[in-house]
């Protein structure tokens, strides 16, 4: 869509200097990022879109324009927009959405809500609370550092080529069945080692060995 010309004749300085306030239709963008709006006349006006339009007009938004004059004339405004189904908040450069006199911050929707970040993703705060009914997390590499971890739950799974635990005391507590499957089973202790059960049965297929410098039996 070409940009018709307002006026048959070049417009007089008064007319240039008329400020300028109306409600258009949005009819296109331009490469260098100008916006073209159609006014009730028929006339295109080239415009940028105001800082604190936020909502990201679309082609056939009913828009409003408005300018000191007629060289500096902006889009302030999307009145309605051509499909009210899709909305988008953009602004160029950082975006900080903030509250003073300890107000909250709430984000809501009744469908999907996604968080994406290009390079990374940071949350921060004192407290920090997540309830799902399920929950999936897919990542490469993660590194948490916790001072106290406490899991409490009905069944708990894991599943991994290789797992290396270290600590300075391990308790486990067991009240019914412990099981291990392995295909090979090394154990050693720099200090003691007590097996004691109500009945302790020790079998071996092929071959049971016992050896020690001193063996006391019964």
């Amino acid at each position: 869509m070409n940009v018709v010309a307002l006026h048959a004749e070049p417009p007089s300085r008064a007319q240039v200097q008329e400020p300028v306030h109306f409600i258009g239709r949005l009819a296109g963008f331009r490469a260098d990022g100008r916006i073209l709006v159609e006014d009730e006349a028929g006339a295109t006006w080239a415009c940028r879109r105001a800082a604190s339009c936020l909502l990201m007009p679309r082609t056939g938004d009913t828009v409003m324009l408005s300018g000191p004059d007629r060289l500096r004339v902006y889009l302030i405004a999307v009145i309605e927009q051509a499909d009210p189904s899709a909305s988008r908040i953009e602004a160029a450069g950082d975006l900080t959405l903030a509250t003073t006199r300890g107000g909250n911050v709430s984000i809501e929707s009744d469908a999907d809500l996604r968080l994406h970040g290009a390079a990374m993703l940071q949350m921060q705060a004192e407290r920090a609370e997540a309830r799902f009914t399920h929950s999936r997390l897919t990542s490469e590499a993660a590194d948490a550092t916790i001072g106290h971890l406490r899991l409490v739950g009905k069944v708990f799974e894991s599943v991994a080529d290789r797992v290396v635990q270290m600590a300075r005391n391990a308790l486990r507590l067991v009240e019914e069945t412990d099981r291990a499957r392995v295909g090979h089973l090394d154990q050693e202790a720099t200090g003691t080692v007590r097996l004691h059960g109500q009945h302790t049965v020790v079998t071996g297929q092929e071959l049971v060995k016992v050896d020690a410098a001193q063996i006391h039996m019964g």
